[in-house]
């Protein structure tokens, strides 16, 4: 039951997983497929995040990707992410499961608006019955601004969607006091409540010729996850049906987090440097409000300040006492537009809609 007590999983698969023996792995894909499909029936939302777009593309090129200069990089990126995705259509489509893709850059997940865009993507995937899949975009990155590894890519997607767990398919099964490759006395550690200096010292960096991640990486992204009401599991994913193994098996490293999702995100709400502006709202959205009912347009009587959508703003109520703070769907001039009017009737005023809700429940902070 590892997994099937989650209800959003992140599964992070590594470029060294996608080629065996210098050849595309398409069984273990296969396999991935399988597991991936007996989650999906028992109602479990899956994100998938997958390096190997460079790796692939230098196969199907024929080509080796050392010593490749940035542009050269971007170019095979290009050519191997259409052949990634497609990979994994091939086989995921087997059991009826639409794909989605999505290519990320540092810039989406550290800027608040893009990565609220790329959330609602993700959102509006699994609604339409589909398997978001992302990579970083490579394309468009450069040293400066990228990631160079999807562990922590991974991990930023999870904080993002407010996924439950992250699974970390790796070469090896779990986190060890030292380097296993190099030691046979190394012992697992099955459980990790605290990253210690212990642990930050004997995660060695691994390098493959396909992959670009290594121990370290996988540390700092269980840094995120644990910061964020997420756990991680670190587990071997190069053999056949990794999920299945891990479920029944439960041989791995489970990084426990130190905060439930709740209040992580509710932490970093209200611990926002700046409100950029207020929205004040009558005597029934305040009612509303103080029963965890989300802020619909209908009951705001103005708005105050510049902001743009994504921002912290302030809950006024009508003697302008503060009543909350929340992340808001829409700017100020937007909330301008519509403010006073049904949720139906946003399109018309707009031309579009954002989403129902002006401040979801879930992106709001009552202050007492």
């Amino acid at each position: 039951m590892i997994l099937n007590q989650s209800k959003r999983i992140v599964i992070k698969i590594g470029s060294s997983l996608l080629i065996k023996k210098n050849k595309i792995n398409t069984t273990w894909v296969n396999k991935l497929s399988e597991d991936i499909f007996k989650l999906s029936k028992n109602k479990i939302e899956i994100i998938i995040v997958t390096s190997g777009a460079i790796a692939i593309g230098c196969k199907y090129l024929k080509i080796s990707r050392k010593n490749l200069k940035l542009k050269e990089y971007q170019a095979v990126s290009a050519v191997g992410q259409i052949e990634l995705i497609n990979l994994f259509k091939k086989y995921l489509s087997k059991k009826k499961i639409k794909i989605g893709q999505i290519l990320l850059t540092l810039e989406d997940t550290e800027n608040r608006r893009r990565a609220l865009n790329a959330k609602d993507t993700i959102e509006n995937i699994f609604k339409l019955k589909g398997i978001p899949i992302v990579n970083e975009n490579d394309t468009t990155a450069t040293n400066e601004i990228r990631y160079g590894d999807n562990d922590r890519l991974a991990a930023r997607v999870a904080q993002i969607t407010s996924s439950d767990t992250l699974v970390m398919l790796s070469d090896i099964d779990g986190l060890y006091n030292q380097d296993p490759k190099k030691f046979k006395n190394a012992q697992h550690i099955k459980e990790v409540k605290t990253i210690t200096d212990e642990i930050l010292r004997s995660a060695s960096k691994s390098v493959t010729d396909y992959g670009s991640g290594g121990m370290i990486t996988k540390i700092d992204a269980a840094k995120i996850c644990m910061a964020s009401g997420c756990r991680m599991i670190l587990t071997k994913g190069s053999i056949n049906n990794p999920l299945s193994k891990l479920e029944k098996d439960k041989f791995c490293t489970v990084f426990i987090p130190n905060t439930n999702r709740y209040n992580a995100k509710k932490k970093w709400i209200l611990n926002s440097i700046k409100n950029k502006g207020s929205i004040i709202v009558d005597d029934g959205a305040e009612n509303a409000l103080t029963k965890e009912k989300s802020l619909l347009s209908v009951g705001i009587i103005d708005v105050k300040g510049k902001f743009d959508r994504g921002d912290t703003v302030s809950i006024l109520n009508k003697s302008n006492n503060k009543i909350g703070v929340g992340v808001t769907s829409y700017s100020s001039d937007e909330i301008s537009k519509i403010k006073g009017i049904k949720s139906d009737n946003i399109k018309d005023k707009l031309g579009y809609i954002s989403r129902g809700e002006v401040i979801h429940i879930d992106n709001m902070v009552l202050v007492k």
